[in-house]
């Protein structure tokens, strides 16, 4: 079954909103990042990775001072398929993802996610392997 488990926030001092969320939620840091898409803090409530951004690039033409819910994850058992059900359903394939050379030797997952543009231009992320800090699925 599919499943939310990544929230993106957009930020522009995501180091402060990130230890606010920690002090007064109790959430958990679990990384940092610093690559060519965005750098920040993530974090988990035991549930969702919560990844506080500052992207460097412009992923949902709002301009690099756009602050707010940026997009979310999905795990789901069938990537293939289901990227297919995407873009049988409208959805544009995001790919102007840059990637630092050493990332993934970095990186949690042996992939990055898949990411859409959906309905009204919503972006989100597709992954058949968990996001760091989540859940175990069942």
């Amino acid at each position: 079954m599919a499943r939310i488990q990544h929230l993106a926030i957009a930020s522009s001092d995501p180091f402060k909103q990130a230890e606010f969320y920690k002090r007064v939620f109790g959430f958990e840091e679990v990384r940092r990042l610093d690559n060519p898409r965005a750098k920040g803090v993530v974090l988990t409530d035991g549930h969702l990775n919560i990844s506080v951004l500052q992207f460097q690039q412009d992923q949902l033409d709002h301009g690099l001072d756009f602050t707010g819910l940026h997009h979310f994850g999905v795990y789901v058992e069938d990537l293939e398929g289901t990227a297919k059900k995407c873009v049988q359903n409208g959805c544009v394939h995001y790919s102007e993802l840059p990637e630092a050379p050493d990332e993934k030797a970095k990186n949690y997952r042996s992939k990055r996610s898949d990411k859409f543009k959906g309905p009204e231009n919503a972006l989100f992320d597709i992954a058949d392997e968990p996001w760091v800090g989540t859940a175990p699925v069942k």
